[in-house]
């Protein structure tokens, strides 16, 4: 089965649980959790109902918050990964987080999965009547960087990080 996107759900809780905790105690981009968080079955539970109210058009997200499509990346059946979409941009991601953050799991990287699942979100941007979209990473990851310019990124330009001196991070905007 070849990669592909599904809406987080209970049935692949194991899966889940062994990809969140290969991250170790690390922010997990495009995940929607908080550093370190436990992957236990209550935090998926909690999860999957946040998923779900951040996906509702009629709902309302917390402040600072956009709505937002999250999806685990799946490859036969096993999480892969994670990837976001945010259908909107607020301050905070128009600099450093964009409409897209995606994470692979450490062991199934450089397999080609983050371009694979990139390419799914950027078909429903594009069906959903997204011109553009923009994407961010960090300077130092060359391959986030990569999957992102062989997905069509445009380097927009390389800004200070949000976190700590000398982090720096680059901006992409993709055309649909």
């Amino acid at each position: 089965m070849p990669v592909s996107l599904a809406s987080p759900s209970l049935s692949l809780f194991d899966s889940w649980s062994q990809a969140v905790t290969e991250f170790g105690d690390v922010h997990i981009d495009g995940a929607g959790l908080d550093r370190g968080q436990a992957a236990h079955r209550a935090a998926c539970e909690a999860f999957i109902a946040k998923a779900g109210r951040y996906a509702d058009p009629k709902a309302t997200p917390p402040d600072g918050h956009v709505a937002c499509d999250y999806f685990w990346i799946t490859d036969d059946g096993e999480v892969v990964g994670f990837i976001a979409f945010r259908r909107e941009l607020n301050d905070w991601l128009r600099s450093y987080g964009g409409h897209i953050g995606y994470s692979v799991r450490p062991s199934r990287r450089r397999q080609g999965i983050a371009r694979r699942a990139l390419d799914l979100v950027l078909d429903r941007a594009r069906a959903h009547g997204y011109d553009r979209v923009m994407l961010t990473c960090d300077d130092t990851n060359i391959g986030s960087y990569r999957t992102i310019e062989g997905a069509g990124g445009e380097l927009e330009g390389v800004i200070d990080g949000p976190d700590s001196p000398g982090e720096r991070m680059r901006q992409y905007w993709i055309t649909l």
